[in-house]
């Protein structure tokens, strides 16, 4: 039966939230499939209600819609309830748009955002019927795809997934389907062969296609197995966000879920260095979506969807070129209605004005996060989060004179060379907001929210051995004594043994997917859901398995050392990764590369890119775009010009490339 609904329907009244699982969404698309044409269905392994605001998800979802040669339908996890149900009346997992049965498409991709749902991953796997071992599959079985910024780790993953796709999907969606149309036409013969056609695809990593050897515990090498099949494989990375307008028609959900308002991407990628930050590291080069394409998709989005938020999305909102004046303009658009709020959901703190928060406020006021992560200047300097305590009073100072009654302040404990007085920092550092807050209201507050720190494949950190259980739970407890009942700060912090499980996870090798098998079928799914996380499953499978825990998570990585991602590229160097690691030891920090000779990390000029391709000025009317070059001091015009088939910034500080000079660059002070 093609369509499940029938069997489904039953069900869903002995489940909690079934809205989860009928679709019918405003946006949702239901598309017919074509025997000539690649089916494709995009999986996000959490609930509903955390897969379905994912921008990457719905992106592809509109993209491999448009093409001819494609279909696509969306799934989500299903909670605990259901997914019993379903096993016991032998119902597969289906797609939420038609209630197709999952077997029955060509492919199951998976958008990866977090390490603790790898065993959802293979639950939804084995609900589909397809075999949870990617060596077991026949022809017949769909092809498994898995994306995401998990994916730049993938080896954990690899005795599943029958392909990566690292870096941007926008065009590897295209040439993704193409190869299997082709596979198609011919019959879906040998499934070796078009896993070693998809292993060359730029951007494809196809682990069948490679051996890996180890050395007692240590990694000695992960080798591809055919000439045709590459040694190194290089991130995808779409080079103009103008060119991919998307999503033009946001879902709009029937139950209530996370971000539930209209998010607009304005600009992709940083460079602002946090040493800490793997997307920062990862998604570079910043690409700038043009401000009259910003304009038109918050317009229409709010027109279509009926939201009562616009959130700007990026890694570091406020660093968009004239972000003032679009705030502004905005704003503007929607004074007087009442009904319309704006967000910049990821602000930095020395890039939030009075200017800024007094345009915010005009039509709703939203909650305001900072992110100091570090409760010292000294540490910040190691992790490159260059704010100074003068920044953050400054900007919590403009969010309360502007209204506003609490903010939320972010931290991470367990950074490399961390002390106890900067784990204390935290707590001065929150009494000392609420403090300012008081200046303009009485009932001033924040929120401390404290999260024990894993470091990540591809950052300047990936060397470090992580903080154990013990001594994260101390430094939270450090942080609750030192602020007690009466500080105006509340405190929450992320659970220390989920901490130390996301490290087993993320810094795995290929040995690590036996342990996450194990602990899937004794039942471990929805570990990142603080009723269903069990450590103990992670500790006997890890056991079970003859694996060191300690030696995976807490032991300290050298520069001679195979890394389980080495074969993975970012774009990154990766000498100017362990630089920027002995810079971090020597407390070297290092300003954003946007406005300074370049670091040569190897993005930009691996991709042919200068620094930023940044967003085009206003349109008459508007206001232009600026951005602050620090070589001559004050504002230039952040205007774009052709070059070929790239853009490049006029005015904006340039600079020769070349080393930076590591560790004896100069450190940068408050």
């Amino acid at each position: 039966m093609t369509n499940l609904w029938p069997r489904i329907e039953p069900l869903l009244a002995r489940v909690e939230k079934p809205a989860r699982y009928i679709g019918m969404e405003r946006g949702s698309l239901r598309p017919g499939h074509r025997p000539d044409q690649v089916s494709w269905l995009l999986l996000y392994p959490d609930t509903y209600e955390i897969g379905l605001p994912n921008q990457g998800l719905q992106v592809l979802y509109e993209i491999l819609n448009e093409r001819d040669d494609a279909s696509a339908e969306r799934a989500y996890a299903p909670w605990t309830d259901l997914e019993s149900e379903l096993r016991t009346h032998g119902v597969p997992l289906f797609s939420v748009d038609t209630h197709r049965d999952a077997g029955l498409f060509d492919v199951l991709a998976f958008n990866l955002s977090a390490e603790l749902v790898y065993t959802n991953l293979l639950s939804c796997i084995d609900l589909a019927g397809v075999p949870v071992r990617a060596e077991e599959r026949r022809p017949e079985h769909a092809i498994v795809v898995a994306g995401g910024h998990c994916a730049y780790n993938p080896e954990p993953l690899a005795d599943f997934v029958d392909a990566f796709v690292i870096g941007d999907g926008e065009e590897a969606a295209g040439e993704i389907t193409e190869v299997l149309s082709a596979w198609k036409r011919a019959g879906r013969t040998s499934r070796e062969g078009v896993l070693r056609e998809l292993a060359t695809i730029p951007g494809v990593y196809v682990p069948a296609m490679y051996d890996v050897e180890y050395d007692g515990p240590a990694l000695r090498s992960v080798t591809p197995r055919f000439a045709d099949v590459p040694a190194v494989i290089d991130k995808r990375t779409v080079a103009d966000l103008g060119d991919w307008p998307y999503p033009k028609q946001q879902l709009v959900p029937l139950v209530e879920v996370v971000h539930d308002r209209l998010s607009v991407e304005i600009f992709r990628g940083c460079t602002r260095g946090c040493r800490f930050c793997q997307a920062g590291m990862i998604t570079r080069p910043v690409r700038e979506r043009p401000w009259e394409q910003v304009r038109t998709m918050v317009r229409e989005g709010l027109r279509r969807t009926g939201y009562e938020e616009v959130a700007l999305t990026s890694l570091s909102s406020a660093d968009f070129s004239g972000i003032d004046g679009l705030v502004a303009d905005l704003v503007n658009q929607q004074e007087g209605t009442g009904c319309v709020s704006l967000s910049l959901p990821s602000l930095r703190v020395d890039a939030f004005t009075v200017g800024i928060a007094s345009e915010i406020q005009k039509v709703r006021r939203t909650g305001l996060t900072f992110a100091p992560e570090a409760g010292t200047w000294r540490l910040r300097q190691v992790i490159n989060k260059l704010i100074t305590e003068e920044d953050l009073y400054a900007a919590v100072d403009g969010a309360y004179s502007q209204g506003w009654r609490r903010v939320k302040l972010y931290f991470l404990t367990g950074l490399p060379t961390e002390m106890d007085d900067d784990t204390l920092g935290v707590a001065e550092l929150a009494r000392n907001v609420v403090e300012v807050g008081c200046r303009h209201t009485k009932g001033a507050s924040c929120t401390v929210s404290l999260g024990g720190f894993v470091p990540k494949a591809h950052t300047p950190f990936q060397w470090f051995g992580q903080n154990g259980v013990d001594e994260l739970a101390r430094k939270v407890n450090l942080v609750r004594d030192a602020l007690g009942r009466k500080s105006g700060a509340q405190v929450r912090w992320h659970d220390p043994h989920a901490t130390f499980v996301e490290g087993i996870a993320s810094r795995g090798d290929r040995r690590i997917g036996r342990v996450i098998e194990h602990v899937w079928r004794a039942g471990g799914t929805f570990q990142e859901w603080g009723e269903h996380f069990n450590s103990s499953l992670w500790m006997e499978a890890m056991a079970g398995e003859g694996l060191d825990p300690e030696w995976y998570v807490t032991r300290h990585r050298t520069v001679d050392e195979v890394l389980p991602w080495d074969h993975i590229s970012a774009g990154l160097h990766r000498d100017f990764l362990w630089h920027d690691w002995q810079a971090a030891l020597n407390e070297h920090g290092l300003p954003d590369c946007r406005w300074t000779p370049c670091y040569d990390c190897g993005v930009c000029t691996d991709y042919a890119l200068e620094h930023v391709v940044a967003s085009p000025v206003a349109p008459a009317g508007g206001s232009q775009g600026t951005g602050q070059d620090l070589t001559h001091g004050g504002d230039v015009p952040v205007i774009l010009r052709e070059r070929g088939d790239r853009r490049e910034l006029a005015g904006a500080a340039s600079g020769p490339k070349g080393s930076v000079g590591y560790p004896d660059a100069e450190r940068v002070r408050p």
